[in-house]
């Protein structure tokens, strides 16, 4: 299975294959900057709560169904008040969208 459903991308990004680059760019960009704090037990649950809903929702512009997925069970545990949130299956999920999209967020 893909990390990066191209057709739901397409959807978001009309078909055009520059806009789909530029979007893919600073998706991997985000998830750069977020998984690390998201990562990070000392913050509080409702400050990584918040970081997990916003590459929910850059995962959902650029097709990255798992990571979506994931985020959003990493939000509603954080949100439900768990401190200590497994955050395995995210971190795995980024990886394999990251590696996916390398090529076409170097450009």
């Amino acid at each position: 299975m893909l990390a990066i459903d191209r057709a739901e991308l397409d959807a978001q990004t009309f078909g055009d294959a520059e806009l789909a680059d530029e979007v893919l760019a600073l998706f991997a960009g985000q998830c750069r900057s977020i998984l690390p704090r998201l990562t990070d037990p000392s913050l509080p649950a409702a400050q990584r709560a918040d970081l997990a809903h916003t590459l929910k929702g850059s995962a959902s512009g650029v097709g990255a169904t798992r990571v979506r997925a994931c985020a959003d069970a990493a939000e509603a545990r954080l949100r439900a008040g768990a401190e200590a949130v497994a955050l395995d299956d995210l971190v795995q999920a980024v990886a394999a969208a990251l590696a996916e999209i390398a090529p076409d967020a170097e450009s």
